[in-house]
């Protein structure tokens, strides 16, 4: 089921649909191989590799520091039409990178962040679009980061890369949307802070765009999202072997990351999922009267954090949530009708029921302003228990929305 606002109408329609000793199996909260609701005959986008483009000018940030030279990781899936008027640029939240969807290798196990929503048949239909995914600078995927060498000092940049802000991750995509030779886009498409990042499309370079799908996000970061996000950092900078960003070639802040980690899936979470997946299970049959782990959530908990040390790197996870605490587009502009009135795209908000981290609150605030500026946007709020993270699993109800505006239909 999903909920209507007053500026929603025909978009709401149709829609995808070791036992031994006692120790029990540990539930998860992981999606099947197709994320929910997917048809599994729709096609995939295959083998894909990633790319690499490189600038020697420098970039100018909002701080006013300069970042140079400055390399961007992306991928693409399906074919830039004659016009090259068919591209969707695709933007991924805190965690996510440039590897959307597919495999890189026939043997992969696991596919790209959002390989249910691109492809042949699906909502972002490679078959119609070509879809563009990039790394965010900052990041820790291919893009320049943290990890980086700074060129002049020949390591690491570390704790001294510079600040950056969803403005100049923006700034950075364009200079790759125009080395692609489009010069506008037919959609910009994100979750979470990939909302944040297609709202500042839609402010910085309305030219540039025709259409905006924001997903569970917002128009700026409120004081609980803030303070999770300091929590984390604070988890990180507290290990001792972050050593002041400097631990590259040696031992990376492992705990610290995974603590942020944790604190962080929690947030993207529900109550209600937490409870139908864990509840109190416990690894054994009966309590060991112990300091150590025996419920099922804390066993899953840490391995979220394992795993995303495998992954992530720390320093990365620092620069990328104060760019996303610095997020305050009222703020950025006077107001927010008055960053709003910057904009001439369509626009789709999706929001879900369980999502506390950006409620469906958020999205109609963003939706009412375009509303009063006679903009055309459509807003739907669908049913959930997945939490923030709905925008990655919980996939059925988003399908029919999506495809409709993404092939112009809006109320």
């Amino acid at each position: 089921m999903q909920r209507q606002s007053p500026i929603s109408h025909d978009l709401a329609s149709g829609g995808p649909g070791d036992e031994a000793r006692g120790r029990r199996p540990m539930p998860t909260l992981l999606p099947p191989p197709l994320a929910r609701g997917v048809d599994p005959c729709v096609g995939d986008v295959g083998v894909v590799t990633t790319h690499h483009a490189s600038w020697h000018e420098p970039l100018v940030l909002e701080s006013g520091a300069v970042l140079g030279p400055v390399t961007l990781a992306y991928e693409t899936y399906g074919t830039l039409d004659a016009t090259r008027s068919n591209a969707i640029l695709l933007l991924h939240a805190l965690s996510g990178d440039a590897h959307a969807a597919g495999r890189h290798t026939p043997d992969d196990r696991k596919s790209g962040w959002w390989d249910a929503m691109v492809g042949p048949g699906k909502p972002f239909d490679t078959d119609h679009y070509f879809v563009i995914c990039s790394n965010v600078i900052g990041g820790c995927r291919g893009s320049t980061g943290p990890a980086s060498i700074d060129p002049a000092s020949g390591q690491p940049y570390g704790a001294g890369f510079p600040v950056i802000t969803i403005a100049d991750m923006v700034a950075a995509q364009i200079r790759l949307i125009d080395r692609l030779g489009i010069a506008r886009l037919h959609a910009v498409a994100g979750g979470s802070m990939g909302g944040f990042q297609a709202l500042q499309w839609a402010i910085a370079a309305p030219e540039r765009v025709a259409n905006v799908v924001m997903i569970a996000s917002s128009a700026r970061s409120s004081a609980q999202t803030v303070a999770w996000n300091a929590i984390g950092r604070r988890a990180i900078i507290a290990d001792p072997r972050w050593r002041g960003g400097a631990y590259y070639g040696g031992e990376p802040p492992v705990d610290g990351l995974a603590v942020a980690r944790m604190i962080g899936h929690v947030t993207y979470l529900s109550e209600p999922a937490l409870e139908q997946k864990f509840g109190r299970t416990m690894q054994h049959a009966t309590p060991a009267f112990t300091l150590a782990q025996e419920f099922a959530i804390e066993s899953y908990l840490e391995h979220q954090g394992r795993v995303f040390n495998e992954r992530f790197d720390a320093n990365s996870y620092l620069y990328i949530t104060k760019a996303m605490d610095y997020w305050d587009v009222p703020q950025r502009y006077g107001s927010l009708d008055a960053a709003l009135r910057r904009t001439s795209a369509r626009f789709l908000l999706l929001s879900f029921s369980s999502d506390w981290l950006y409620p469906p609150a958020e999205s109609r605030i963003i939706a009412d302003g375009l509303t009063r500026l006679r903009r055309p946007v459509a807003s739907l709020e669908l049913d959930s228990c997945a939490g923030h993270d709905a925008f990655l699993v919980d996939v059925a109800a988003q399908c029919a929305p999506l495809a409709r505006f993404l092939g112009g239909a809006l109320p």
